[in-house]
């Protein structure tokens, strides 16, 4: 196990009807900003549940964050908050929210230089306004971590970006509010929360972090059991219940504590996004069995085990193994309605030589061992074909 640091500050409020304990949980006399995305909100009966717990303070909203929240989007809620003197953000939504609200309360505070630069260059972020959150989609695992990645529209770039001053102060979480959600959104945070875990977990690391290992598998096993529950029978408290935990702690940075990380698959499906609109769960679920298939060499050890573990697989070789989990891992994604190859979405040869003269002119190598180049990018999106 390699030496690590781990602090995670975020207050978690955890259960049914939990949304008005925010009234304790932001400062007497704050200037609050809500954020939201585009109104389903307010036809689950989480904002009424919100401006509720708000009626003792003088808040102002701005809505419309986009599915890949937009830096141009986030700048205007930047100004709205320099012109009505905001001193704490609410977020309520999901991942997208949640990563804008991150990118906005950082860039309100600033002012030396453009924001963009926090995500183009790593410009260290030295201040950021206090904010919580209400998490209304379990996916990211934002709402428990200080990463985000945010989208400029007019350059077509998705970019990631992680400070310890936007972790969130509190999150509330209740999965009585994920009920209403569509089919598309059911599985997209699925599809998210597993990779999430997939990037920590399925690397060259020779299963020397147990605890690590153990805990990776049984979110992983949380995810491919309540998942097809969830489409089923989308209201069962249980089972929403069981997701929106364990997609909290895919990425709330436990399970990556002294191991190698990849992340090579989230990196390759940004562009896809950035180019071309696709959701980002759909993105990684064509890229992750084209990064297994590619690496299989490298990541042999935890995919037999990925196959063992988690899908209770058997075979008469190792090969035989390693072919039959990459086959269960996008198996699940289709179980789930995510569409794993890049035709059906209609992209071709084109579209990958797009993100290939991205990836040649950002010069990236990618992976836990940074081996991922790219040639390498074009041969697995290939694969995807």
């Amino acid at each position: 196990m390699n030496n690590f640091t781990f602090t995670n500050p975020v207050k978690i409020i955890f259960g049914k009807d939990t949304i008005k304990n925010i009234t304790s949980e932001i400062p007497v006399g704050s200037k609050v900003l809500i954020t939201y995305g585009g109104g389903s909100i307010k036809k689950n009966n989480v904002y009424e549940q919100v401006i509720n717990a708000l009626s003792s303070f003088e808040y102002t909203e701005f809505s419309g964050i986009e599915a890949n929240p937009h830096f141009e989007t986030c700048m205007k809620a930047v100004a709205l908050i320099k012109e009505k003197h905001i001193d704490y953000v609410l977020a309520v939504g999901g991942g997208s929210v949640i990563d804008a609200t991150k990118f906005i309360v950082a860039a309100a505070c600033f002012d030396d230089s453009d924001p963009w630069q926090i995500l183009s260059k790593g410009l260290e972020i030295k201040k950021a306004l206090p904010f919580g959150t209400v998490l209304t989609i379990s996916a990211t695992g934002s709402e428990m971590n200080d990463g985000g990645v945010i989208t400029k529209a007019a350059t077509q770039e998705k970019l990631a970006f992680s400070s310890p001053l936007v972790f969130p102060k509190f999150s509330v979480l209740d999965p009585t509010v994920t009920f209403s959600l569509p089919p598309r959104q059911i599985a997209n945070g699925v599809v998210d929360a597993f990779i999430h875990v997939i990037e920590q977990y399925l690397t060259y690391n020779e299963g020397d972090s147990l605890l690590q290992d153990l805990m990776s598998e049984a979110i992983l096993k949380t995810l491919v059991l309540e998942g097809p529950k969830a489409l089923e029978n989308p209201t069962d408290y249980d089972v929403r219940a069981n997701l929106m935990w364990a997609s909290t702690w895919a990425l709330n940075y436990w399970i990556s504590c002294g191991v190698p990380q990849d992340w090579a698959t989230h990196m390759i499906g940004h562009e896809l996004t950035a180019f071309y609109g696709l959701d980002h769960a759909q993105t990684l679920a064509i890229v992750l069995p084209g990064v297994m298939t590619r690496l299989k060499d490298q990541k042999a050890k935890k995919i037999k085990r990925l196959g063992k573990e988690v899908f209770g697989l058997q075979a008469t070789s190792d090969s035989e193994l390693i072919d039959k989990t990459i086959a269960a891992v996008e198996g699940f994604f289709e179980q789930m309605g995510n569409k794993t190859h890049l035709s059906d979405y209609g992209l071709d040869e084109d579209a990958i030589e797009k993100v290939e003269k991205r990836f040649i002119e950002r010069g990236w190598k990618l992976g836990e061992c940074k081996n991922i180049t790219s040639d390498v990018v074009v041969e697995i999106l290939r694969l995807r074909l």
